[in-house]
């Protein structure tokens, strides 16, 4: 399966979408996150980042009204991580709504609008962004920041 037919497919099963059509919102989506050069590649012939700006693009071409993005950069090799978090911020700032689990404290501090601190499953604290990752209230978010920043 190339990129593009890893964008269009959900398009087409999903949503019925004709594939004229699925492979217009494809292109379009590739190019919006700077991988169309990739479109006829096969996954293995692509980096990390680039992968995972694919999977971005699909998520963005079923036109969600939230996205989820779970340790989004965790397997990444370090120098391909501020290129998704640049396509992350990007999303952020056209209005996206996205729920991020990260250990990523920069990026959320400047990014998210709220954070929530959870320890063992349970949430720990919670508020807004910078006010919560600035003076943190509880000691194990106390501890934590130590720890990463």
């Amino acid at each position: 399966v190339t990129m593009l037919e890893n964008v269009t497919m959900a398009l087409r099963t999903v949503k019925k979408v004709p594939k004229d059509e699925a492979t217009r919102v494809a292109t379009d989506q590739l190019d919006r996150l700077g991988v169309l050069d990739l479109k006829d590649k096969r996954p293995g012939d692509c980096s990390g980042g680039q992968q995972q700006r694919v999977a971005i693009a699909r998520a963005l071409a079923m036109q969600p009204d939230v996205m989820l993005f779970d340790e989004a950069t965790s397997a990444l090799d370090p120098e391909l991580v501020k290129g998704v978090l640049d396509v992350m911020k990007s999303l952020a700032q056209s209005g996206m709504t996205m729920v991020v689990v990260t250990h990523e404290i920069g990026f959320a501090r400047e990014v998210a609008d709220r954070v929530v601190f959870m320890d063992e499953g349970t949430i720990q604290e919670e508020g807004p962004a910078r006010q919560l990752l600035d003076s943190p209230q509880t000691s194990r978010l106390q501890t934590f920041l130590s720890q990463v920043l």
